[in-house]
């Protein structure tokens, strides 16, 4: 299951404190959880083998009793021709209304959840970093979205140094 994998990855990254923020990146300010919460559909990504050969991939967030959120990510297998599902669960590394999370699909072991760019008016779009500049996600509330979206997430990344040219 590729979605294993993806725990995997969380816990390999914890091993070297991987809830780090990449330079130049900054989680966005004035950030609400509870405006977050529902489905997100992933537009782009850097590739990694926990998501290789997954389509239709989204991400959803809801409340996690006793605190944190519930992180559930679904993803299509074609070669396989199955769904895929992992859950997680997050939480804040500082403050509650800054976008910087840590996430964790495997026991104790957490990664870096950073929203540099957030559509703060509607919650519409995300972009999110990992610990580093090689794990990145751009998310939206609809599976699709416009042409200038994407370019403004290009031009976004680069200017920060994330490899536009290995987007899926």
């Amino acid at each position: 299951m590729k979605l294993i994998n993806f725990a995997l990855f969380i816990a390999l990254l914890s091993v070297t404190a991987c809830v780090g923020i990449p330079e130049n990146v900054s989680p966005v300010k004035g950030f609400e959880l509870e405006r977050y919460l529902g489905k997100w559909y992933e537009i782009a990504r850097l590739d990694h083998s926990f998501e290789r050969g997954l389509d239709n991939v989204s991400a959803e967030y809801t409340l996690r009793e006793g605190g944190g959120v519930v992180v559930k990510n679904k993803g299509y297998s074609r070669k396989k021709q199955e769904w895929n599902d992992i859950i997680g669960k997050a939480f804040f590394v500082n403050e509650e209304n800054e976008g910087y999370l840590k996430v964790s699909f495997f026991g104790p072991f957490y990664g870096s959840y950073v929203i540099f760019e957030l559509d703060q008016d509607d919650y519409q779009y995300a972009f999110i970093s990992g610990p580093n500049r090689k794990y990145l996600w751009f998310l939206s509330r609809t599976p699709t979205v416009d042409q200038s979206l994407i370019e403004h997430f290009i031009e976004r990344i680069s200017a920060l140094g994330f490899d536009k040219n290995n987007l899926v």
